[in-house]
């Protein structure tokens, strides 16, 4: 069933996880759609096309660095339309702060927060043309409590947060809703660089006995695109409990 109306989605870092999953909810709701990631080409490729002809959509995978000012513009240049943004691409740093360079501090503030700045600069003025839009970014448990050794990751998520709330004010007068989907431990590549003993160690802090899926968090997210405009300037949860 086509429940979109003929809306347009982008979605940054659809390569794999979370934005793999989202892609195929948005397509399944018969939206058009933008996927980006910065290397995985050839697996968005296909991706898109397999999604385009599943779903009778239009599907367009496109290279970008979201945390590259230029690329992001460069993308937007190849967008006249656009109804949802779901800011997904981010990366991961695990370490002790005292042994971080400031060349990967950066760099994960560029990805995960300036990011968000990017593509919202050039998306809002696209949604202004209709008075309507869903802008969703894709957060962490980690931007509200933090986390030992992911001081980086966890101040960019948190970023992200206040960037959120900030920007929904700004636009509700203008129909647009800014969400933030705050994520716990979801079974994805990001979390590849933990043993099998800490992630055993977190599923049992987890009240729902199991890590979440890329497909409830991509369901969610769908869900939110599709609440109401007066919901807006959320932290949504989703952690099976934890926190």
């Amino acid at each position: 069933m086509n429940i979109s109306s003929g809306q347009t989605a982008l979605i940054t870092g659809a390569s794999r996880g979370i934005g793999r999953a989202a892609a195929e909810c948005f397509a399944r709701a018969g939206y058009s759609l933008v996927l980006t990631c910065e290397r995985s080409m050839d697996a968005l490729r296909a991706w898109a096309e397999e999604l385009s002809a599943k779903y009778n959509i239009s599907c367009l995978a496109l290279q970008a660095d979201m945390g590259n000012e230029e690329d992001v513009q460069a993308l937007f240049s190849q967008i006249h339309r656009l109804d949802v943004l779901v800011n997904n691409a981010g990366i991961a740093h695990m370490g002790l702060l005292s042994q971080m360079t400031s060349r990967e501090w950066r760099r994960i503030m560029a990805v995960n927060l300036d990011s968000c700045f990017y593509t919202c600069r050039a998306a809002v003025p696209l949604m202004l043309q209709k008075h309507s839009g869903r802008i969703i970014n894709v957060s962490s448990v980690w931007g509200i409590h933090g986390a030992s050794m992911e001081v980086a990751y966890s101040a960019s998520k948190g970023g992200m947060n206040a960037f959120t709330k900030a920007l929904a004010k700004e636009l509700a007068p203008s129909g647009i809703a800014v969400n933030a989907i705050c994520c716990g431990v979801i079974d994805t590549e990001m979390n590849a660089c933990l043993s099998s003993e800490d992630l055993e160690a977190l599923r049992a802090d987890i009240p729902a006995d199991r890590l979440g899926t890329p497909h409830e968090v991509a369901q969610l997210i769908l869900q939110t695109a599709q609440a109401p405009a007066y919901m807006t300037g959320q932290i949504i949860t989703i952690d099976g409990g934890w926190y």
